[in-house]
């Protein structure tokens, strides 16, 4: 066994640590594509697409939903699993070619558990051709698009040269969403506003890197959300597809809404993101001396508890992905309350956070990054009235039950 296979399957032993609740092949392959997948929103994309392939693959077998991209004609006793497992790891071969060996070995391990016959080899032949058409529908979806960010800077004067935190997807065609800026918000708060200098202050005194006012709980939850990507949010979606015993083809909806709208929401709050180009706290702090606001007091050496993203402020992109969840899985199941989840966090090690209420889940998230030192409050308030926005829309907008079901 190669040291990526080794590595991958500890990281997928630890994803299903947190929970004691069965899996079916949905949130099996879930684990798997999280785990080979790449760091931050590109991951979620490859995650994404690695849903919409198992969803309309296993709906091709069932057909009680509209089909995401395509349904084939496929006999009723078609393997539901072979399906999905075969359609999720022939899209992470085709978008992560140096693991391709490894999700190969993978794929054989899972399929040698089904019994051998047609509905097997169905399964399998479905799950190609289905994989094959999603790969080729997102293939110049411009998520490949380089970065063309240019810094504001005038002639030869140094400005800190880290491009981006990564691509910012500037002309990716969203899942579900109209455009990526279908939810973008209003600008920013003025500097000049007694908000700003409220958020301002509040910032400063508890995101600090020595905080004094800071609680040990509240640098534990900030040190908590520093995780990032689909490691960060599928957990979440996971468990409860277990806890609530669902069938495969209601797995796989209900994981590719979820999946598919953390991957939309990326492509909007990096829209507003770059449209405002509002500054991150550790800039404002540090020149608080010239925001025309007699109320903000510059702090030379401040800094936030960890390294600062590098994308623009506003909106909090955590608390869109949080809030997108939240909302995405409250109008999929009927309500925020859910039975009990358990989060670990690679940020902190040893550490279990539990929830069972979806606006609670994401309320955290929010005020962690205040305690972080990276989102001022109203940045916070705006990400997430943005994520609940984007989280309805897409549970609304896709996959929807067909009138007349097999």
């Amino acid at each position: 066994m190669s040291r990526i296979m080794r590595s991958t399957m500890l990281a997928v032993g630890l994803m299903f640590s947190a929970a004691s609740t069965e899996a079916n092949v949905i949130t099996d392959w879930d684990a798997k594509a999280v785990a080979f997948a790449s760091p931050g929103t590109v991951g979620q994309r490859e995650v994404t697409m690695v849903h919409v392939a198992m969803f309309d693959a296993v709906n091709s077998v069932e057909g009680r939903y509209r089909p995401y991209l395509i349904q084939l004609s496929v006999a009723g006793t078609t393997s539901q699993e072979a399906a999905a497992a075969t359609a999720a790891a022939m899209v992470l071969v085709r978008l992560l070619p140096s693991k391709a060996a490894d999700l190969k070995a993978a794929l054989a391990d899972y399929l040698a558990a089904i019994s051998d016959g047609d509905s097997k080899s169905d399964g399998i032949k479905l799950g190609e051709a289905v994989a094959a058409k999603v790969l080729e529908a997102r293939e110049n979806d411009g998520a490949n698009a380089p970065d063309d960010y240019r810094p504001k800077t005038r002639p030869g004067v140094y400005v800190p040269t880290p491009i981006t935190v990564g691509s910012a997807w500037p002309r990716m065609t969203p899942f579900v969403l109209e455009k990526p800026s279908q939810f973008r918000p209003g600008p920013p708060i003025s500097l000049q506003s007694e908000e700003w200098a409220a958020d301002y202050n509040e910032i400063k005194d508890y995101g600090g890197k020595t905080s004094v006012k800071r609680s040990p709980q509240q640098t534990e939850t900030a040190r908590f959300w520093l995780m990032l990507g689909a490691p960060a949010y599928q957990p979440l979606v996971r468990q409860l597809v277990a806890l609530k015993q669902m069938s495969v083809i209601d797995s796989a909806r209900f994981m590719a809404l979820y999946a598919m709208a953390q991957t939309d929401c990326a492509t909007a709050f990096f829209d507003a993101k770059y449209h405002y180009e509002f500054w991150r706290p550790i800039t404002a702090i540090r020149n608080g001396d010239i925001d025309g606001n007699p109320a903000t007091e510059r702090d030379p050496t401040w800094q936030p508890i960890d390294n600062t993203p590098m994308h623009p402020e506003y909106p909090c992109a955590h608390c869109v992905q949080s809030a997108t969840a939240a909302a995405v899985l409250e109008t999929l199941l009927g309500t925020a309350e859910i039975p009990e989840v358990s989060m670990i966090s690679s940020t902190a090690p040893g550490v279990t956070h539990r929830f069972t209420n979806l606006r609670v889940f994401a309320d955290e998230v929010a005020s962690a990054r205040i305690w972080a030192g990276f989102h001022y409050r109203f940045s916070t308030r705006v990400g997430t009235d943005m994520g609940r926005k984007i989280g309805h829309y897409v549970a609304r907008n896709a996959m929807q039950p067909l009138a007349t079901a097999r």
